[in-house]
């Protein structure tokens, strides 16, 4: 039998089972049919017995010794509980806080405190990405970001507010790209940047590192993108002198990758601070 299911029901009153107490006290003045008497009453008791058993343990706990001969029907039930289950533990109640959401920490200066560089953004030496895999150029980080950014892209950083720019080339073969990620205090200011931003210009390519200088006196490939605070900007072409096309698989592919790991980069952010948070309390 399982805890909490079945079991005797007390106090009921019910002593259609009980033995017959006037017939035993009749028996004990006639010895001839105490046997006889005595057999049928143990057969009835056996009858009884989980229930009787339970009952008769509880008058004897009480001290009730007087009661002990009396008719089932007769046993007092003030003190007898009405139901055979064990009361549960209780226990104080409690609310669980919502999980914190990693998009507020990406989304304002005031609660994006991780430390934040070239290095964090853009670690390792090289990118295994998408089955592919791109070497690390150079990288650098100005909070001058009109300096970084060319024709009208620089008015569009000053303008929103813009506080650093970080900038990291990655190339394969004669395909190179540099990303510069400019951050803002705000997601709106970031996501104006990114509206406001027509391809007059580009982000400054960044040379170096083995990589030649590329994308100044060529026709190269620009993006736009932001998430969060941030807002973040593609130039990518070829180092061998030649004008990039719409055919040029692998440059997209370099490009493409960039901004997804970039994206997946401030995201990663995110989730870390409101992991650490939670953790705090």
């Amino acid at each position: 039998m399982s805890f909490g299911q079945g079991g005797p029901q007390w106090g009921s009153g019910d002593s259609g089972g009980a033995p017959d107490w006037a017939a035993l006290a009749e028996a004990s003045e006639a010895r001839a049919r105490k046997k006889r008497w005595m057999l049928i009453g143990g057969a009835v008791l056996a009858t009884v017995a989980v229930g009787s058993a339970v009952a008769w343990g509880i008058v004897s706990a009480n001290g009730n010794s007087g009661t002990a001969n009396k008719p089932s029907g007769q046993v007092p039930t003030a003190d007898i509980p009405s139901t055979g289950r064990t009361p549960g533990p209780s226990f104080a109640e409690t609310s669980v806080a919502p999980p914190l959401n990693p998009n507020d920490f990406i989304d304002s200066a005031a609660k994006d405190k991780a430390p934040l560089s070239a290095d964090t953004l853009f670690p390792g030496k090289t990118l295994p990405f998408n089955g592919r895999e791109y070497k690390k150029g150079a990288t650098a980080r100005t909070t001058d970001c009109a300096s970084v950014g060319t024709k009208g892209l620089a008015g569009v950083l000053k303008k929103n507010g813009c506080t650093e720019v970080i900038r990291a080339t990655y190339y394969k073969d004669s395909d190179a790209v540099t990303i510069g990620v400019a951050v803002f205090d705000t997601k709106a200011a970031a996501t104006r940047a990114k509206e406001q931003y027509d391809f007059n210009g580009a982000v400054l390519s960044l040379p170096g590192s083995g990589v030649p200088t590329f994308c100044r006196t060529t026709v190269c490939r620009q993006t736009a993108n932001s998430v969060g605070r941030y807002a973040y900007f593609t130039n990518g072409g070829h180092t061998n002198g030649k004008n990039a096309t719409t055919k040029d698989t692998s440059l997209y592919a370099l490009g493409d990758d960039l901004q997804e790991f970039t994206f997946r980069q401030v995201k990663q952010r995110g989730e870390t601070q409101a992991s650490a948070a939670a953790a705090a309390g």
